[in-house]
């Protein structure tokens, strides 16, 4: 099924960020009903279902309406210079839930296809809520971020490290930091320290914010 919802990226707009998502939504099926609908005016390139199934909705070439209002690395309006996976989970709102093993297995082969066509850093592999905390928690902290870094799709970083100033090392890593911090804050919790996701800069979440700045900026 191909989306109406698409259009034509700027000329000059690199492919340079792949940004992953939940539907959260009550079903794959009503999922991509909607990415599909004229009305919504919402899309993405891809939808990878529970059981692994891989639906293509926009082509590649072609912008998706997936990111909104959007910032990473200083960079806006990212649906023109990425690409959206959307990745079949009730939410937060419905039942949010652990991602099947086959399912993450065809976000990972699918990425790694993705990468193959496009230069797309290891840093610009984002999720929706670290583009957008303000507004946004997918696909939250029961994704694994960490499995995938390990088959090559992102960064990770064990451990804790040392830092002066955790809000600019936010910024370095790529957070949008505004008057109010606990968004990026949050954002970087579901990703990096999904234990804890309060917006609060205790000491594990300054020691991973300064684990992951030295990955994300000295790579």
């Amino acid at each position: 099924m191909i989306s109406p919802n698409q259009d034509d990226r700027p000329e000059d707009a690199p492919i340079d960020h792949l940004v992953l998502h939940y539907t959260g939504m009550r079903s794959g099926d009503e999922a991509i009903t909607r990415l599909c609908d004229p009305v919504a005016k919402v899309s993405s390139h891809y939808v990878v279902a529970e059981d692994g199934a891989i639906h293509a909705l926009v082509p590649e070439a072609r912008r998706a309406w997936h990111a909104g209002v959007s910032a990473w690395r200083g960079v806006r309006a990212l649906n023109d210079r990425s690409i959206g996976i959307e990745i079949v989970n009730p939410g937060h709102e419905w039942g949010y839930r652990a991602f099947p093993p086959a399912q993450i297995a065809a976000v990972v082969s699918l990425a790694r296809s993705i990468l193959t066509r496009h230069p797309i850093p290891a840093r610009n592999i984002v999720a929706h809520s670290d583009i957008a905390p303000d507004r946004k928690q997918d696909p939250g902290e029961l994704f694994p971020w960490r499995d995938l870094a390990a088959r090559g799709i992102g960064l990770w970083a064990d451990g804790l490290a040392a830092t002066t100033d955790p809000l600019a090392d936010l910024a370095a890593i790529g957070y949008e930091i505004t008057a109010d911090p606990a968004p990026p804050i949050t954002a970087f919790q579901r990703r990096f320290r999904p234990a804890r996701c309060d917006g609060v800069i205790d000491a594990e979440t300054a020691g991973r914010i300064g684990a992951i700045t030295r990955v994300f900026v000295f790579p």
